[in-house]
């Protein structure tokens, strides 16, 4: 039996998980936004000892790899670095958009006839992550009306993209389509499409961040694949560099 902790750090809350065979057996996540360096070994320590285990009692480390927080990566990638150094386990890596992607699929958030998936990671301002993602099994790549009977699962279709709303495209036309658009930034692709117009009328919008219990079937095929990441170089998927900035705001 494979046994794979997960860690999620991506976004405002950061979560951890244990996976056992492809499904979540514990989770917890912090309540408070952007604690991530205080709370991820904290959370990590306690997962373990509520299940009587150690870390070498696992068999690897997953770690969400954005795109997303340039600091909650760094975190999130830190700790897991550490825990595989320390306990000799391979280290794993899951795209943050297929987290949330695997997450609406098992909530059952999908909706049917869905003809297309945005899970939207906010970037700040008007920019957001985001890739297109289809559902596979059918003829036209929409879910079947039978939601719930469907042996499907979505896949990405389109380039992981910085994408500014109002100035850059989506890769499909979104008027009058049936999509989902999910993530930390689905409230404010609704708010903004709808100012210019856009008809999202179909579409459904779901706010809500990547959290580690939904990495399990990815950690999974990707441990049985034995994708693992060099522990010494691996790097986070940050999409674009982060840039520091001076406020133009005078104190003295």
């Amino acid at each position: 039996m494979s046994r794979i902790l997960l860690i999620e750090t991506s976004a405002a809350l950061c979560s951890v998980a244990l996976c056992e065979e492809g499904k979540c057996v514990a989770y917890k996540e912090s309540q408070t936004e952007r604690s991530h360096a205080s709370m991820t070994a904290v959370l990590i320590d306690e997962l373990l000892k509520e299940r009587n285990l150690r870390v070498q009692d696992c068999d690897g480390v997953a770690v969400s790899k954005g795109p997303g927080s340039y600091t909650g990566l760094r975190v999130g990638v830190s700790s897991a670095k550490g825990l595989c150094f320390g306990a000799g386990l391979p280290l794993l890596a899951v795209g943050t958009l297929d987290v949330l992607v695997e997450g609406a699929w098992t909530r059952g958030e999908i909706p049917a006839g869905c003809e297309g998936i945005f899970p939207v990671i906010d970037a700040r301002r008007n920019e957001i992550y985001t890739a297109t993602y289809s559902i596979n099994g059918t003829a036209n790549g929409s879910l079947p009306q039978n939601a719930e009977a469907a042996e499907t699962k979505a896949q990405r279709t389109g380039e992981i993209r910085p994408l500014i709303i109002g100035e850059d495209t989506f890769d499909i036309d979104i008027n009058g389509k049936k999509l989902l658009f999910i993530g930390d930034a689905a409230e404010k692709c609704q708010r903004l499409l709808s100012e210019q117009g856009v008809d999202i009328s179909r579409c459904s919008f779901i706010n809500c961040q990547p959290k580690a219990c939904d990495m399990c079937q990815a950690a999974q095929a990707a441990f049985d694949a034995q994708r693992f990441e060099d522990v010494a170089y691996f790097e986070p998927f940050y999409l674009k560099e982060f840039v520091a900035t001076v406020s133009k705001k005078k104190l003295f």
